[in-house]
């Protein structure tokens, strides 16, 4: 079955400007998943969809294809990942080219290696599920959630207020990294999967969101622990 890496990567981020290709350690970020997905060597295409041509160029000189660039309908602040598959599901179609199994892989995801997006591959080309999600445990219990209101703290959920954490089950959200989903799902639920895709649990040390810079520099951080941790 053919396998195509999507790697999402919009021009504009207001956050941290030039996000997609800030230096990285000294390299452009989207360059890592680039080279990861490069380097799992079961992809019969990598692409960056982009709506940025300095993006497109950067991708490109790293090994990535962007065969088009992204339409303005799929570029602005309201688009979601699941506007950008289907554009891009919907190109590559029009020129005949299918591909089974698709991996969503996000551009900000440094610490995605080759040996976790073949893991994903594994479950998948199994044929059990047809999405993984890969994803991390909450630090502490959700269900002891707080919020704020004009500066005063209550319990999301207060009838878990006198719980002890370790009766709590144990929860989980997105690592932002990479998602795996067979065209067949794609096209028949016309939406990314959550609560049905089978998961694949990450250590804290390999996921790191990046939205500020003290995120960022987080992120460089564990880059460099996780390498000096392989080459022990």
């Amino acid at each position: 079955m053919k396998t195509l890496a999507v790697i999402p990567a919009r021009g504009g981020s207001k956050r941290i400007p030039g996000k997609n290709v800030r230096p990285f350690l000294g390299k452009p970020i989207i360059s890592y998943p680039i080279r990861a997905a490069l380097d799992a060597g079961i992809f019969d295409e990598v692409m960056v969809s982009t709506d940025d041509r300095e993006v497109a160029e950067i991708a490109k000189s790293f090994g990535a294809r962007v065969p088009f660039l992204r339409s303005r309908d799929s570029s602005d602040d309201y688009s979601n990942l699941t506007d950008v598959l289907r554009e891009v599901v919907g190109k590559y179609e029009e020129e005949g080219k299918l591909f089974e199994m698709i991996a969503l892989i996000y551009a900000t995801a440094p610490l995605l290696t080759a040996d976790r997006i073949r893991e994903g591959f594994d479950l998948l080309r199994k044929g059990t599920h047809n999405a993984v999600l890969y994803v991390v445990r909450f630090g502490h219990p959700a269900q002891r959630a707080m919020i704020i209101n004009s500066g005063r703290l209550s319990f999301l959920y207060p009838e878990n207020a006198g719980s002890r954490s370790q009766d709590l089950q144990a929860t989980y959200h997105d690592a932002g990294q990479l998602l795996w989903i067979t065209r067949d799902a794609f096209l028949r639920e016309k939406i990314l999967p959550g609560s049905d895709a089978y998961a694949v649990e990450l250590p804290a040390a390999e996921v790191q969101d990046i939205d500020t810079i003290e995120d960022w520099e987080m992120a460089e951080h564990k880059y460099r622990f996780l390498s000096t941790r392989n080459k022990q």
